[in-house]
């Protein structure tokens, strides 16, 4: 999705999600970090008024919440059903994906 204020900014997650209801601008948007790129983004996102950014680097997940203007790091996520997601286990579900996607989903399931 890209998303864009038109004479400002756009750019495209690589996914992004609205709770609730579709919106031009999602509530969450998540960026996978190979080469470039990274918190670099958050200006980008916070003209776009990005509620919920996070990025997946190197094994590790970071969180941020638009808050007062401005992106602060975040342990959990704020969104509505998301808020009690152990980041921590998401993280480990997501490594384990990387070669085994099947056995990653069914332990997921297990364990919610």
């Amino acid at each position: 999705m890209t998303q864009e204020k038109e004479g400002v900014v756009s750019l495209q997650a690589d996914e992004s999600y609205c709770i609730g209801s579709a919106k031009p601008i999602p509530d969450l948007s998540i960026e996978v970090i190979f080469t470039s790129g990274g918190i670099s983004k958050l200006e980008r996102y916070k003209a776009l008024r990005v509620l919920k950014v996070w990025f997946w680097e190197d094994g590790l997940l970071t969180v941020y919440h638009l808050h007062d203007g401005s992106y602060e790091w975040v342990d959990r996520s704020q969104l509505p059903g998301l808020n009690d997601l152990n980041l921590d286990l998401l993280r480990q579900y997501i490594l384990m994906a990387e070669t085994d996607a099947g056995e990653a989903i069914r332990a997921f399931r297990r364990e919610i």
